[in-house]
């Protein structure tokens, strides 16, 4: 007998271990589960990166389209309405860059960061610096009524706020009948009306003498006229180009080719230029407008530029500005305020400005 051999249990003791590999050890992850919880992981990184990626694509598009001077077509002229929210998804990608610590990525987010928020600084001179003394003080007000829809609420303005001049887009057949009615031929017995259904109708009320002049050629009515105000002789121009509908970008950007032109025309003498543009500073459309005719945004230069007028619906800060009225540098702008409508997807624009005799 061997003394090793202490009997059945301790040879169960001495048998080797089992074939099958060794054992892991507690608190030690299956090695089968550590890769696949890398992949995953891994898989989440590729889709962070590829998720910041694609947003600062598209918004790197758009304001690479406003640095070039180009609306481009559908969607961009309809992004750039909106430009100051591009911040948003813009800062979005640069978190998930963050995230994943992908440094290309990280500093293109930061570089059109950067980008978009020098373009939403406000486009334009900040004041008019008009010249001589002043020779009359006039309010202007600017309103896109929808169909007519928001007449009652337009003429109860009117009566509240005395504007000397009243430009009215969308002004249906109804529209321009009440006008006629209920807003006294003594108050405002100078007018221009073109008459049209729906969308198509436009007029420009006038306390001061109204001459007519050949307005804008465009599918919705944009009427002119001049007016004698403190003795000098002001051009007045109803704007109401088509909007940069889908399919219809080339008809907006014709429209407001016209409205160039008219600028262009003008400059250098006294000009008033408002309506529904259907276009904001972040448009290039738009900015030949004001370089074209040296005109400056009255909401500009009264400190509420970037304050929206469509659609009204959209709670404030939200949406666009893109009802303006543009004046020449012989006028000052003393203030702009936005008025709220009922039954119109536009906010009223109302000015008070200074006509000096330079």
């Amino acid at each position: 007998m061997d003394p090793l051999d202490t009997g059945p249990a301790a040879r169960q003791t001495t048998d080797p271990a089992p074939a099958s590999g060794p054992t892991p050890m507690a608190g030690t992850a299956h090695p089968r589960r550590t890769a696949q919880a890398t992949r995953t992981a891994r898989a989440a990184r590729t889709a962070t990166a590829w998720s910041a990626g694609l947003l600062l694509a598209a918004v790197a598009v758009v304001v690479g389209c406003r640095a070039a001077g180009a609306d481009a077509d559908t969607p961009v002229p309809q992004l750039l309405a909106f430009l100051p929210w591009l911040l948003l998804p813009a800062g979005l990608a640069l978190l998930l860059a963050a995230l994943v610590r992908h440094r290309v990525l990280v500093v293109c987010a930061m570089v059109v960061l950067a980008v978009t928020g020098w373009f939403v600084r406000p486009y334009g001179a900040g004041a008019t610096d008009p010249r001589g003394p002043v020779v009359a003080q006039l309010r202007v007000l600017t309103a896109n009524v929808e169909f007519g829809q928001a007449t009652p609420d337009l003429i109860l303005t009117v009566r509240r706020e005395k504007p000397d001049l009243v430009f009215v887009q969308e002004c249906a057949r109804a529209c321009s009948e009440a006008l006629a009615a209920r807003i006294p031929r003594a108050d405002y017995p100078y007018r221009h009306v073109v008459e049209g259904d729906l969308a198509h109708g436009s007029a420009l009320l006038s306390v001061h003498p109204l001459t007519n002049a050949p307005g804008i050629p465009g599918e919705l009515a944009m009427p002119g006229a001049e007016a004698r105000i403190g003795g000098r002789t002001v051009r007045l121009q109803l704007a109401h180009p088509l909007p940069p509908i889908p399919g219809g970008v080339g008809s907006w950007r014709e429209e407001l080719g016209r409205v160039r032109a008219y600028a262009a025309d003008s400059r250098g003498t006294p000009t008033i230029l408002a309506g529904d543009f259907n276009a904001t500073q972040d448009h290039a459309a738009f900015r030949r407008v004001l370089d074209a005719g040296a005109l400056h945004d009255s909401a500009r230069v009264a400190g509420a530029f970037r304050t929206p007028s469509w659609p009204a619906t959209s709670p404030r800060p939200l949406g666009a500005q893109i009802d303006h009225v543009l004046v020449s540098d012989h006028f000052g702008v003393a203030d702009a305020r936005f008025l709220d409508f009922a039954d119109t997807d536009h906010r009223a624009l109302l000015v008070r400005l200074e006509l000096h005799g330079g």
